[in-house]
């Protein structure tokens, strides 16, 4: 008589009934994580109400109350050597780029940047650069749009609006292609666009100054002792050499408006 057999079979019966027992506990709750691509975790109930509306791009919206959601915040800035340096100030909200493809858990997640509404990048800290050959191969735009994901790739939304911020980009262009840098400055019912920040320039590349204003007044560049009259409705040019470092505003006489900050280092 084989004595081993019945080990055998008590083995395999005892190994099926670990392997039911494990699958059993697991498929009683959430999971954190899934193969990517897969979608367990979009009805989960306890982390938003997922809608029937997407984001546009195919992502649907998982609904939070207003109170306690999170939120974020888009500034960018042009690059001495090249495109811009983004940076996403985000509320009630941590980037989890480790958690990517898994489930939707509260407050978590990564964001998505879109140029016009084209897709451009996914972000997954709260600074990135944005190369000007990447704006190239996105076709070109100016209206750079940031939005909040969770890690099933759900967008957050409130009120059936996805929660997202924006900023144009246009306003400065520096390419590593030339030695000018061009900052374009409108002034309309008393009001800057876009809006007065820092303009990081390499010493030595000439400063070209755009400015239109909807009334006559007096642009002014301190430390380089440069002025030109604004007379309303006309886009004026102001170019000089940026030989001199430090911070040095520029600014309206009459109105007493700053216009924007430049750092030459």
């Amino acid at each position: 008589m084989n004595c081993a057999r019945p080990a055998r079979t008590a083995l395999a019966l005892l190994t099926a009934a670990v392997l039911a027992l494990g699958a059993g506990a697991c498929g009683g709750r959430a999971t954190t994580h899934h193969k990517p691509g897969t979608s367990h975790a979009e009805d989960t109930g306890s982390n938003g109400r997922l809608l029937k509306a997407d984001d546009g791009d195919g992502h649907r919206l998982r609904q939070v109350d207003a109170d306690g959601a999170p939120g974020v915040d888009l500034a960018v800035r042009p690059d001495s050597e090249d495109g811009w340096n983004v940076h996403l100030t985000v509320r009630n909200f941590r980037f989890t780029p480790d958690s990517v493809g898994g489930g939707a858990l509260a407050g978590r997640g990564h964001a998505r940047l879109f140029l016009d509404g084209h897709p451009l990048a996914r972000v997954y800290g709260a600074w990135f650069h944005l190369p000007e050959s990447l704006l190239r191969t996105a076709g070109g735009g100016t209206r750079l749009t940031a939005g909040l994901y969770a890690d099933d790739h759900t967008a957050w939304a409130v009120g059936s609006s996805p929660i997202r911020a924006a900023a144009t980009l246009g306003g400065v262009s520096a390419s590593p292609d030339d030695e000018t840098t061009a900052v374009d400055i409108a002034i309309k019912d008393g009001k800057v666009t876009p809006a007065p920040g820092r303009t990081e320039i390499a010493k030595g590349r000439t400063v070209r100054l755009r400015v239109r204003s909807d009334r006559d007044d007096v642009l002014h560049v301190h430390g380089y002792d440069k002025e030109a009259k604004l007379p309303a409705g006309r886009t004026v040019t102001v170019t000089f050499t940026a030989d001199r470092t430090g911070l040095f505003e520029v600014e309206t006489h009459e109105t007493d408006l700053l216009l924007t900050q430049l750092v030459v280092r």
